[in-house]
């Protein structure tokens, strides 16, 4: 009953979670889409009262007529709009899913005894989840350290570009090394993610809220602070693409069991930030294609990378005799490599998990008998040949058994 209510908390934190990331994402791809598209005012009258930018758009039935002033407006409404708690929500939740998901089975998720670092290798739970925490605390202090110290007045953004992207190739390379495939991508992510949120909390809404009290009080705004907003504005449009792309790749075991798969992350990371640039250029009114096709190529190179390397096959006699079967009374006889999937694998892969961790089987992969097995035969030798699977190996399968599976 616990698992199945965990399983079910599960559910309901993700759902909540991309229905609040959709929200988020949704408007802040607006904002910059409105913020590059605007055109100087043609009204003389505009121009007085400070107009910055305007556009005129069409949607859903009826025309739009958006402004933006340089300085602050004769006076702001009462009901003015903030953009903060789908942010907030969206970093709540997903820390939520971690905690739940991640954290509570730490020994599964999270420890990595397979690490080339001792250290890394001896961690125990408890630990690789202080470890995980702290991992995500020093990508968002590293991040706002850089952005302090190198462009603390947004006078030295394009030399910052360049140190945040050097510090993403770091955080991969770490992560990966720290901990298991899945957990590095999805925590590379959320380091990227908690920076966008700390962005806003930390830095744009207090900026903002500076700038409204000021003008309330007839006084002028400090421009520092909406040049600030504006440069973690756009810090966070240029995380967005490759933040879903890592959360998308946990699902995927190709891309992180690779063994270089920091190279695989960094590939789509900066993949994605290119693709996000032509959209940004495109909104100015700029049609830039070089940057999505740079952004496809790194895409290309990673397909290349990660394509499974064609290994003549050795002789299975040899790998725990692969072909030999095992007669179980009432069932069809099961091979060798049956027996290791129904000794290592279906504790948690079966129609009722006897594994306390799950409630169901994880992914809706079932294992426990020999035609469910034979349905999905390729999968099984990807991803227990690439060492993903099983989970933190919590079922001690050997490397004899893993040869085995792998080339049958």
């Amino acid at each position: 009953m616990q698992a199945y209510l965990l399983e079910f908390a599960n559910l309901l934190l993700r759902w909540l979670h991309v229905i609040a990331a959709i929200a988020w994402i949704g408007e802040s791809i607006y904002f910059v889409m409105l913020d590059n598209g605007l055109r100087p005012p043609k009204a003389e009258e505009d121009k007085k009262k400070g107009v910055f930018g305007e556009m005129w758009a069409v949607h859903g039935g009826g025309f739009y007529h958006n402004q933006k002033y340089a300085s602050a407006p004769e006076k702001l409404p009462d009901d003015l709009h903030w953009s903060f708690w789908k942010a907030y929500t969206t970093w709540l939740s997903g820390f939520g899913l971690f905690l739940l998901l991640y954290v509570s089975n730490s020994g599964i998720y999270l420890v990595n005894p397979g690490s080339d670092w001792a250290w890394v290798a001896g961690l125990t739970s408890w630990q690789a989840s202080l470890v995980a925490l702290a991992f995500l605390a020093a990508g968002w202090v590293v991040y706002n350290e850089l952005c302090k110290r190198i462009s603390p007045n947004m006078e030295r953004d394009g030399i910052l570009s360049i140190a945040v992207a050097v510090m993403m190739v770091v955080f991969a390379y770490l992560s990966t090394h720290i901990f298991p495939g899945r957990a590095a991508f999805l925590l590379t992510g959320a380091v990227m993610a908690t920076a966008m949120s700390a962005n806003v909390f930390f830095w744009i809404i207090p900026g903002q809220r500076r700038m409204v009290k000021a003008m309330k009080a007839g006084d002028k705004p400090n421009p520092i602070d909406g040049k600030r907003g504006k440069q973690r504005s756009v810090h966070n449009t240029y995380f967005t693409l490759p933040v879903v792309l890592l959360m998308l790749s946990t699902h995927y075991s190709f891309i992180f069991s690779h063994e270089l798969s920091w190279v695989l992350m960094v590939l789509f990371i900066f993949a994605g930030a290119l693709i996000r640039q032509f959209f940004v250029l495109m909104h100015a009114g700029y049609i830039r294609p070089a940057y999505p096709a740079a952004g496809v190529a790194l895409i290309l190179v990673a397909v290349w990378m990660g394509a499974p390397s064609k290994t003549a096959p050795e002789d299975t006699a040899a790998l725990g005799g692969a072909g030999e079967t095992a007669e179980v009374a009432g069932a069809p006889a099961l091979s060798a490599n049956e027996g290791i999937i129904q000794e290592r694998c279906a504790s948690c892969h079966a129609e009722k998990p006897t594994h306390a961790a799950f409630a169901a089987a994880p992914a809706g992969i079932v294992l426990d008998s020999h035609e469910s097995i034979q349905r999905q035969i390729p999968q099984i030798k990807d991803v227990v040949g690439s060492g993903y699977m099983p989970l933190g190996n919590i079922t001690q399968m050997t490397e004899e058994e893993r040869k085995s599976i792998a080339q049958w």
